[in-house]
């Protein structure tokens, strides 16, 4: 029998030697089955077309099939319900700052905290849909509830902005609507806001599982699989921005042209096709048992820990409490290797006369707190690089409708359409990341990534400073062409053309190649089976947590720059003094930087797959022990 791979510290059950399944023919991964001998055999020897070994499922809880289940087939149907997802999500937070200026008459600070505000909400309530997830509902049926609320959410925006009861009222041809003194009314205005509100909350169940479970289509100890996986996120955010390019230039110019009820019906019909794309999808997928509450696991183990503060943690490993490997089998989870970081953790598992989950917990428990509690100060230092991102849909906006956005005698390109070049740009550098990059270093490097996660996420966040350079740079030239050619007013037009913007918005695009892409990758890699849904909700913190502090910044700065009719942020961006803010920016980024490379410098990542181990193959193989012999080399997972 040929060695049996699994994750270097996660110990599959002892059910894949073909003798000790002839003596329990029903005993396999996690599920009580009978089975054909020749799949069994396959699965024991790691085949391409036996049982899936991590643990996958089909919706009735049965153990699926490689061949007929999961890989890029599955994968199909997820992205491609991210890319029309994606068009309808875009759709609405691209040009959500312009409708909320001209529509609800809200200011520059005013309506770039909604929006930041209301960002912050998509990407935090994630949190509470991975909760229910990993903790009772599964990813696929969270997903499905979740899909409903925010179709709801899309249905009723679309009506708040069509049915003349319930839009703000026009002033009617002939007036601009920056200049019309017609508001909308405290209804009209609740309705508007309860519909984004229902939206952030569909997404809350979305976002973080179908990521993740895209993810869960690849089999980590199948090499092909495995291999192919590498790729997965890259082509995932290929997808988020295929869709959003679609949205910020044919969406986005319809909302400019032919009004807001076209243009938000539109994407409200593809969410829709979406949705029933996913569904078309379901024979195909592979499921993950929920397996607890993660945040109840997380919080036993610290409970248990303080509660033994003043308890000596034995020397040997062996001493502390842990489960059999039946117990895991049973349970269809994993066994993770006791580890030396976080020591004080291990207080939990110190064996004392109590069998409460409160007291003691099990080493492979506490090593899963472990896990997520070492990747704190990796999202912590991604908090302010988030703020960058809230810059592209609120401030460069701004800045960008007061520029000269004409392209030709008879088109104006809509401000927010510049969002397209961060997709264009992203779309360019991820392919030549994917294609070029990573093969040429991995030759040097001998890491499968090309470089490490963190490496990767650090390179954005230095573009990140620059593009908050180029930004201050620009803004300058903006405010000296007003000035030469006396321009004060807030609805006057600046004679710069809006491509001025273009070096931040491409460079953007290139940032997200680097950052986003690895935050994702690296949250979902680094957490343990049975949290990868938490480990993706970390991902959606960043940029959630991003979000409201860039409301508070802005806000904060304000006040305190607010002088009369001057400050740095006013209104009427033609006196205002937005490049300051962005030097802020800058200064802010760089000095988290400095932060962000000792939090790099200091962390462990987790050992992603190797061959078997040589002690737990007696204890489970004792009959084919002898062919264990030779491990294969250890692939570091970064």
């Amino acid at each position: 029998m040929q060695d049996v791979k699994f994750q270097e510290g996660r110990h599959p059950p002892p059910i894949l030697n073909l003798e000790l399944l002839s003596i329990s023919p029903t005993h396999t991964y996690g599920h009580m089955i009978m089975g054909k001998a020749d799949d069994h055999q396959k699965l024991g020897e790691g085949g391409g077309d036996g049982y899936a070994q991590d643990g996958s499922v089909d919706l009735k809880g049965k153990p699926v099939l490689r061949s007929k289940t999961g890989r890029w087939r599955a994968c199909s149907f997820i992205v491609g319900y991210e890319v029309f997802e994606r068009m309808a999500y875009y759709g609405i937070a691209s040009n959500l700052v312009v409708y909320l200026t001209k529509k609800l008459h809200e200011g520059t600070v005013t309506s770039s905290n909604n929006v930041t505000n209301w960002a912050g909400t998509v990407w935090m309530t994630p949190i509470l849909g991975a909760y229910i997830a990993d903790a009772y509902l599964g990813r696929y049926w969270t997903f499905i509830i979740a899909s409903a609320i925010y179709l709801l959410g899309m249905s009723l925006l679309t009506l708040a902005v069509s049915v003349p009861q319930l839009r703000p009222p026009s002033c009617g041809p002939g007036i601009k609507e920056e200049e019309c003194d017609k508001h909308a009314s405290s209804l009209q205005i609740g309705i508007f806001y309860c519909a984004l509100y229902i939206i952030a909350m569909g997404t809350g169940g979305t976002k973080p599982n179908i990521s993740t479970m895209g993810a869960d289509q690849f089999d980590d100890f199948e090499p092909k699989e495995r291999t192919q996986k590498l790729s997965f996120f890259n082509w995932w955010m290929f997808s988020i921005f295929f869709g959003a390019l679609v949205s910020n230039t044919f969406l986005i110019y319809l909302q400019d042209t032919m009004g807001f009820a076209l243009g938000y019906g539109l994407p409200t019909l593809g969410l829709a096709v979406s949705i029933l794309l996913f569904v078309l999808g379901t024979p195909f997928y592979r499921h993950k048992v929920p397996s607890g509450s993660p945040l109840t696991r997380m919080a036993q183990v610290l409970v248990a820990a303080l509660r033994k503060w003043n308890v000596e943690v034995p020397n040997e490993p062996k001493e502390l409490h842990e489960l059999s490997l039946e117990d895991y089998s049973s349970s269809g989870t994993f066994r993770i290797d006791h580890s030396s970081s976080l020591r004080f953790l291990d207080k939990a598992a110190v064996k004392i006369d109590s069998s409460s989950p409160w007291i003691v917990c099990p080493v492979s428990q506490v090593e899963q707190t472990k896990q997520m509690v070492k990747m704190l100060p990796v999202l912590i230092v991604t908090f302010i690089p988030s703020t960058m991102v809230a810059q592209v849909s609120t401030l460069f906006i701004k800045q960008g409708a007061t520029l000269d956005r004409s392209m030709g005698p008879h088109f104006e390109i809509p401000p927010a359409c510049l969002t397209a070049f961060v997709t264009i740009f992203m779309l360019i550098s991820i392919v030549l990341y994917d294609r070029y990059f990573v093969p040429f270093i991995r030759k040097y490097t001998g890491n499968p990534r090309g470089i490490t996660l963190l490496q990767r996420m650090g390179i954005g966040f230095v573009l990140h400073i620059i593009i908050m350079v180029i930004a201050c740079s620009v803004d300058k030239k903006r405010l000296s062409v007003a000035h030469e050619n006396n321009i004060f007013q807030k609805n006057q037009t600046i004679p710069l053309t809006i491509f001025i913007l273009l070096p931040q918005f491409a460079l953007m695009g290139v940032a997200d190649t680097f950052v986003e892409v690895a935050k994702i990758e690296f949250f979902y890699d680094q957490a343990p089976e049975g949290m990868k849904s938490l480990g993706t909700a970390y991902f959606t913190t960043s940029l959630g947590i991003g979000n409201f502090l860039s409301s508070f910044l802005l806000k904060t700065v304000e006040r305190i720059t607010k002088n009369g009719h001057r400050g740095w942020i006013l209104d009427n961006l033609n006196i205002s003094h937005v490049d300051y803010y962005y030097a802020f920016l800058a200064i802010l980024n760089s000095i988290n930087f400095l932060f962000f490379l000792l939090v790099a410098k200091l962390f462990k990542y987790n050992a992603d797959v190797s061959e078997s181990n040589r002690d737990l193959s007696l204890e489970s193989f004792p009959m084919k022990a002898s062919s264990m012999d030779a491990p294969e080399e250890q692939i570091p997972s970064q």
